[in-house]
């Protein structure tokens, strides 16, 4: 038996120790024991086998003015942080280059492909298969232009296998009830889904690990190379090293690989709890793209998550994100009332590619990397355990990882 050890304990890098688990490892799962600092924890759960294209293309540089927060967008550059953004910024330009942008998206559509049936693999594995939806999202406008103009986008884009239909009348109907009379039009897509209950399936991930025997060590990694060194000076050693830690990634592994370009790409969202009515239409996520929210059901609550904050992971939040969530609620007709309402803000690991990163060391062969999912880390997380179990065991990838290498950045 082999043994394994996976620094980070958010969603991908539990989906990652079940999956070497599942092919024989003795694994250990290193983690500081910050369960909400984990991007995953914040996500809307929902499964978006339809965003095939990276987001650092040129049509999104382009048009970067019109959605700037200090416009009313939802894009924010805080001057406190420009020595992080700037020097990121100028390498998502050059990854948004035609070329870059093809082959990122080719990329991105195969890894898509295989998303869904790899939850629900894990999800079985985890004794969790019921919450695991396929069965799509809505997305809505609000005003006859932007219907018009977000429909005929959806029907030239490359969706990968997501489908995509006008709503009918029925269903723009009971958005209409849903969401005091707001949407004007909406989109209808299949096979995307959603993970009904992030909480409850971390804790069947937790369970499935421990009865496998799995160890969760709570401790900080200093630094990944031949061995793991912690902050206390300790030096672990295994068969294999995976580093999942999100945005934390980059600082345990620049001794290895040099300085990683990732960012801390932050999220915001307000949850209120609503007492059983928490649900949408069909019970499924709901992206108002006027808004550039998206609302997603989870049980008893609702969750509303937007905002892209290129930022640093511990910069302080900036409140008036949450206010504009808040807003937005208040407008579409979710009333909330204070003392219910969480809020959260996370960092989501970014490249300036929008790829993620995923493969193994050339100078460490025993270690191997899988992080940098930005916005689809909930999304990616099954398949990504799935391909780094396979990588470990000299198994062939259901992809090319090529694409994902961190190579790209030397």
């Amino acid at each position: 038996m082999k043994t394994a050890i996976v620094i980070g304990n958010g969603m991908v890098g539990a989906c990652t120790a079940l999956a070497l688990q599942r092919q024989g490892s003795q694994v250990t799962i290193i983690d500081s024991g910050d369960e909400k600092a984990a991007a995953s924890f914040g996500n809307a759960g929902h499964l978006a086998t339809e965003q095939c294209d990276p987001l650092a293309s040129r049509a999104n540089v382009l048009s970067l003015h019109r959605r700037l927060f200090s416009r009313g967008g939802p894009v924010g550059f805080p001057l406190r942080d420009i020595s992080a953004w700037l020097p990121f910024g100028f390498k998502l330009l050059a990854a948004a280059s035609p070329q870059r942008f093809a082959r990122g998206q080719a990329a991105m559509t195969q890894l898509l492909q295989d998303a869904i049936p790899a939850w629900q693999r894990t999800a079985q594995a985890a004794g969790a298969t019921p919450l695991i939806r396929a069965d799509g999202h809505f997305v809505v406008w609000e005003s006859a232009a932007s219907a018009a103009r977000g429909m005929a986008n959806l029907q030239r884009a490359n969706l990968g296998t997501a489908r995509v239909r006008a709503a009918n009348a029925d269903e723009l109907a009971a958005l209409r009830v849903r969401f005091a009379g707001t949407p004007v039009g909406a989109a209808r897509f299949g096979n995307t889904g959603q993970v009904l209950d992030l909480p409850a399936m971390r804790q069947a991930l937790a369970r499935a690990f421990a009865v496998a025997g799995g160890v969760v060590r709570r401790a900080q990694v200093r630094t990944v190379g031949g061995s793991v060194t912690l902050d206390d000076g300790t030096t672990l050693t295994a068969d294999c090293i995976v580093v999942a830690a999100g945005i934390g990634s980059a600082d345990v592994l620049n001794r290895t690989f040099g300085a990683i370009p990732l960012i801390a790409e932050r999220g915001y969202h307000v949850e209120v709890r609503m007492d059983g009515r928490a649900t949408t239409p069909e019970g499924v996520p709901v992206v108002f793209e006027d808004r550039s929210i998206i609302i997603a059901p989870f049980g008893t609550s609702l969750r509303m998550s937007g905002f892209t904050e290129f930022s640093r992971a511990n910069s302080p939040p900036d409140a008036r994100k949450w206010q504009a969530l808040e807003r937005h609620a208040a407008e579409i007709g979710l009333f909330l009332h204070e003392g219910e309402i969480e809020r959260w803000v996370g960092a989501r690991p970014t490249l300036p590619d929008y790829l993620p990163a995923i493969g193994r060391s050339a100078t460490h062969p025993h270690v191997f990397y899988a992080f940098g999912h930005n916005h689809l880390g909930i999304t990616l997380a099954a398949i990504t355990g799935e391909i780094v179990a396979a990588l470990v065991g000299a198994q062939r990838s259901s992809a090319d990882l090529s694409p994902f290498s961190l190579d790209r950045f030397t």
